[in-house]
């Protein structure tokens, strides 16, 4: 290895939920490391807009994610980005984290916040044909839908927050959903419902997307009759929530069956001092805000624990 360098607290992920563990950790004096593989504020930088947070009347997800990840330096907190996770010793006394396949750090307590990333359909064409007229940010792509037709899949907030969003582009958005009513908080599909752009067509999923070089239209189907159509369309932008990025943590730490990393309510994992926070644990609701509430809980917890350790070994 070329370096090994030890710290008090290694935060895996660098979201709101990292790096607001970074902040608390680092502001309680523990010297503190986050590693993270994509640039610091994870999926909060494709948000275009956030309202909602408290105390912020208006503000990019990028411009959120980039005070908090300059608060966490401030406070003294390392933050590695663009780097790979390629081995985790996490049972032992001291954790290993492993990066790049070279530099090796080691801490008293880990923190996993490693997020999401888009779910995807599965259908025929989506593979082929994403970036070609499919789409998963309408931050990155609903520029390029300017006076066209589009088609907005799923039926949670995300979906209709961008579906709106992505009405200052297109001039038309569908709204596609494979059930009667939508997974979503009222104002949401008040919002949606009240645009003129917005169009739905509910219990129906796409089943097939059809194009070359690039996105032509989709196949549709309707869930309760089972029957099919051929739509002519610009643009698809999916929405259906994300996939924890977990699939380096099996074996690691205890997963459930969808992949979440399962804690106790200090945000413990089933290893004593590894904690988790952010979109890779279990929760029914998945926002900027109940991210940064597990980044407080799990750093605020991981600090209980490296403090009583660092009592007991004086004490032995």
């Amino acid at each position: 290895m070329e370096n090994n360098h030890h710290f008090d607290l290694i935060i895996v992920g660098g979201g709101p939920a990292g790096l607001t563990a970074g902040i608390y950790g680092a502001r309680a004096k523990l010297k503190t490391l986050i590693l993270n593989e994509g640039t610091a504020g994870g999926q909060l930088v494709l948000t275009h807009e956030i309202a909602n947070y408290p105390g912020i009347e208006s503000t990019s997800g990028y411009m959120l994610g980039s005070t908090m990840a300059r608060q966490a330096r401030n406070f003294g907190c390392t933050i590695r980005s663009n780097v790979r996770i390629s081995s985790l010793n996490l049972n032992d006394d001291i954790k290993q984290v492993e990066v790049n396949e070279k530099d090796l750090y080691s801490a008293d307590a880990v923190i996993l916040s490693p997020g999401g990333r888009s779910r995807t359909l599965g259908v025929p064409g989506e593979t082929e044909l994403k970036g070609r007229g499919i789409s998963y940010c309408a931050t990155c792509d609903g520029d390029f839908f300017q006076d066209k037709n589009i088609i907005v899949v799923g039926g949670g907030n995300s979906a209709l927050e961008e579906a709106v969003s992505l009405t200052r582009y297109a001039s038309k958005v569908t709204i596609i959903h494979q059930f009667d009513h939508f997974q979503a908080f009222p104002h949401a599909i008040v919002e949606a419902e009240q645009n003129e752009k917005i169009d739905f067509v509910m219990n129906s999923k796409i089943t097939e997307f059809i194009g070359e070089d690039r996105l032509k239209g989709v196949k549709i189907e309707n869930t309760v009759t089972g029957t099919s159509e051929e739509r002519a369309i610009d643009g698809v932008f999916i929405f259906i929530g994300y996939v924890p990025n977990t699939e380096f943590l099996k074996g690691k730490v205890a997963l459930n069956k969808w992949g979440e990393i399962k804690v106790t309510e200090e945000l413990q994992t089933n290893i004593p001092g590894v904690y988790a926070a952010g979109d890779c644990i279990p929760k029914k609701v998945r926002q900027v805000t109940t991210a940064v509430s597990d980044g407080t809980i799990a750093s605020l917890s991981a600090a209980d624990y490296i403090h009583q350790r660092k009592r007991d070994l004086v004490v032995i």
